[in-house]
């Protein structure tokens, strides 16, 4: 069994996996199904999702696509309002999508639990998480966030991760973060090919061994529509990911995975058949 450490107190265990259903506070995130566009929606959205059965919820209010940098200020006016009020009247757990700092402390003011950081984490993002006491998810990726670039070529995609995890968590502790605190997110997509991402969920039992819990965001992602349409170049759009995600969930599930962050009700009824079949006795 393992541990996720939240503010205030709230501690979450695994096995069974838990679900995080995203709420984006946004008008271009790369799934139509999942833009809220304003804060009123979010929260109506929110709500509908824990009514359905979610464990958590991940507010986010910039998509994760590259773009220009968004303002503090703007992402503050977007994100908080719904954090505030999800956090007040949800009864789950709900995390702040943010990799800006001002941004992070703010959430966390509006009473966010943790922090889904898809920067792969700073000095001054770990020390207001060991200040804050609050949950991290800690995410791999070779650069800036919302930037494009090729993937790099890894002779061993687990291997690297697990020097990189390894390292990143280090530092973290050093900046006073409690290691019961992160979760780890391998970010599919994120600077990974098509096979990488694969090997990513194939060998998901090897990043298990890292000890910490592991954040599973693969919901509707491009590397599912490349398998599904047989190309890279020919990939099926979010809308048409919807099968392919519930093979996904299912096998990240059957292979260990603790927090899956899922679009849709169908992913969920996806993870906990999955659990209760792979994990039976």
């Amino acid at each position: 069994m393992s541990v996720w450490r939240l503010a205030g107190g709230t501690r979450l265990s695994f096995p069974p996996p838990q679900a995080a259903g995203v709420v984006n506070v946004t008008a271009d995130s790369f799934y139509s199904g999942a833009r809220s566009v304003t804060s009123q929606q979010a929260i109506a959205d929110g709500l509908r999702l824990v009514e359905a059965g979610f464990e958590l919820l991940d507010v986010g209010a910039v998509a994760a696509r590259s773009g220009p940098p968004v303002a503090v200020a703007q992402e503050i006016d977007k994100l908080v309002p719904a954090i505030q009020v999800l956090a007040e009247r949800s009864g789950v757990p709900v995390l702040a999508d943010t990799f800006q700092v001002e941004v992070a402390e703010a959430a966390l003011d509006a009473g966010a639990a943790a922090i889904n950081d898809i920067s792969g984490g700073s000095e001054a993002m770990f020390s207001l998480v060991a200040e804050r006491g609050c949950g991290y998810v800690l995410m791999h990726i070779e650069g800036p966030p919302r930037e494009d670039r090729d993937p790099p070529r890894y002779n061993d995609v687990i291997a690297h991760q697990r020097d990189w995890f390894a390292r990143r968590m280090e530092l973290a502790v050093s900046c006073g973060v409690d290691p019961e605190a992160i979760v780890l997110d391998s970010g599919p997509d994120f600077d990974k090919g098509v096979d990488d991402s694969i090997r990513l969920i194939s060998r998901l039992p090897e990043l298990k061994e890292l000890g910490r819990p592991i954040f599973a965001a693969i919901s509707r992602k491009d590397f599912l529509g490349a398998i599904a349409a047989g190309s890279w170049e020919g990939r099926y759009d979010a809308e048409r990911r919807g099968v392919a995600t519930l093979a996904a969930v299912a096998l990240a599930t059957a292979n260990g995975a603790d927090i899956m962050r899922l679009h849709d009700v169908e992913a969920l009824d996806a993870m906990r058949v999955a659990d209760a079949i792979a994990h039976d006795g």
